[in-house]
């Protein structure tokens, strides 16, 4: 499939299994591909893996943002799908334990980002007259979280409001803007370490609760973000799809 041939897209959180799922697959299908995530060896080794153009940034940090767009000036993307975010190695614990930077900075990775992205690239969408922004959400953006972590679930739940406003206010322009809710998905080593601490009967009991009997692979999100970011998906927008195997 050539469906993305001479689109430009960015794709954050390539470090994780579902960004580095998601701009394989926008490649694959054509697309120049440009990839980010937090400065370090780990981006370093992703961006390697996915013989990619990147540029290492703190999507938290608006002047990280603007400078990344700076750095893509010769060629803004037309697609942005944002993958960022997650625990950011945290773990549950109870409400009055968790610290103010604890937080913070799971705001900063989930919602900070992807407000950033849209405030740096959103207007040279608007000059070519369209675009294609993606979050990628949860469910937790949908009811509670299964972590546990209240800053998470919360900050699933604004990227999922952020998402929606943006659509209103930028659909006029011709750009649309949509969300990937991801279920459970063994995308990297914080969601392998959540799924082996239920245990084989904690385990068996989320299973039972999916529809397909199965986890979600990070191809499956992949498909879903690509799906939202195509020409094919050009009358929807303020949406948030599910794709979790279906949850009892």
């Amino acid at each position: 499939m050539t469906r993305f041939q001479g689109k430009s897209a960015l794709v954050t959180g390539v470090v994780g299994g579902i960004g580095a799922a998601i701009a394989r697959r926008l490649s694959d299908e054509g697309a120049l591909v440009t990839v980010t995530d937090r400065p370090g060896p780990d981006f370093e080794k992703a961006k390697a893996a996915l013989g990619l153009v990147g540029y290492a940034a703190d999507l938290g940090d608006r002047d990280a943002v603007l400078t990344l767009r700076d750095a893509m000036a010769d060629d803004l993307p037309g697609i942005i799908i944002s993958a960022a975010g997650g625990v950011v190695g945290q773990q549950g614990q109870p409400v009055e334990a968790v610290s103010e930077a604890d937080w913070r900075v799971i705001f900063a990775a989930n919602v900070d980002s992807a407000f950033f992205l849209a405030q740096a690239f959103a207007p040279e969408m608007k000059v070519h007259g369209g675009g294609r922004i993606v979050t990628i959400s949860s469910g937790a953006g949908l009811r509670p979280s299964v972590t546990g972590i209240q800053a998470y679930a919360s900050a699933k739940h604004a990227l999922v409001g952020l998402t929606r406003q943006l659509a209103l206010e930028l659909g006029p322009f011709g750009i649309t803007v949509n969300s990937v809710a991801p279920g459970f998905v063994l995308s990297n080593p914080s969601s392998a370490a959540q799924w082996a601490g239920y245990g084989p009967d904690g385990q068996a009991a989320i299973l039972s609760r999916i529809y397909t009997r199965r986890l979600g692979q990070p191809e499956d999100i992949a498909a879903a973000a690509a799906f939202l970011a195509s020409d094919e998906a050009g009358w929807i927008s303020g949406q948030v799809l599910s794709v979790d195997g279906g949850i009892a």
